[in-house]
């Protein structure tokens, strides 16, 4: 026991992250002619196959087509498979009551971890009603004060917005509104290494002042990139993995559950 549990100090902390599952409480929910409950299990599949057990969960927004219970539960059923926690944050198509309701009985709800040498902060950055996205006043001093107590530990920052540009241009208004006051905390904080988010439905990948600017793909339906108006592609669904190094060096690459077959309705509709 000893030695396992030494080789886990040693090797990096690995941190699976899954966004945009959109579930139902119908087991046969659709998003655009997908079941979402199946492509989120295909990805898992595809995760324990090629990446192994991850360490900690990400769930980072939109876990829910239509904000219910039901669809809450078979998160958490559906992440039972592995043998680590998990934490969420709501996007724009969930019912945060509900779904802090149902994370607090999965111990899902923590908005901070310490753990292999990293602190991972979740922001929720959810308004009510809007697709877009913004942090309150409390949730922005709240980041700015939990960064300013801990500045030797690096840290990844997740939450549902994007909080830079991307080339879907339709996404432009629904991206997070209040991004200069969320960059004016980054900027004073140099031990962020990583901020990663959903919503967008595909992959970025880039690099601003030192930090590490990820999109991350959803679980079920892609949204074409680079696409002036919204549609979507035919492209397998996704997820993020990390491997966090105690000195705060990393690896993260995108992986899609390539297994899965994906036939869309485009008149299906559903999001």
């Amino acid at each position: 026991m000893k030695t396992q549990s030494l080789l886990q100090e040693l090797r990096p902390l690995r941190v699976l992250q899954l966004t945009d599952p959109h579930l139902k409480a119908d087991r046969d929910g659709k998003l655009f002619g997908m079941n979402t409950r199946d492509s989120l299990a295909a990805v898992i599949d595809d995760v324990l196959k090629h990446c192994g057990q991850p360490d900690l969960v990400l769930a980072t927004g939109d876990l829910a087509q239509d904000g219910s219970v039901d669809a809450y539960d078979a998160m958490a059923q559906a992440l039972a498979r592995f043998d680590c926690d998990s934490v969420w944050i709501p996007g724009n198509h969930d019912n945060t009551d509900r779904l802090w309701r149902v994370a607090q009985r999965y111990r899902a709800e923590r908005k901070y971890v310490v753990q292999g040498g990293w602190q991972i902060l979740m922001l929720d950055s959810s308004v009510p009603h809007k697709v877009h996205g913004e942090l309150t006043q409390q949730e922005l001093d709240w980041l700015d004060a939990t960064l300013e107590a801990c500045p030797r530990l690096p840290a990844l920052i997740a939450l549902h917005h994007h909080p830079v540009d991307i080339t879907a241009h339709w996404m432009a208004d629904i991206g997070l509104h209040n991004r200069d006051a969320f960059w004016a905390i980054i900027n004073r904080h140099s031990q962020v290494r990583i901020i990663t988010w959903g919503h967008i439905h595909q992959e970025v990948d880039r690099q601003e002042n030192g930090v590490r600017l990820l999109g991350t793909p959803s679980t079920c339906i892609q949204f074409t990139a680079g696409a002036r108006e919204f549609s979507v592609e035919e492209r397998a669904p996704g997820y993020r993995w990390f491997e966090l190094g105690s000195a705060g060096g990393f690896t993260t690459k995108v992986h899609r559950a390539l297994d899965f077959k994906v036939v869309l309705d485009r008149d299906g509709g559903g999001y």
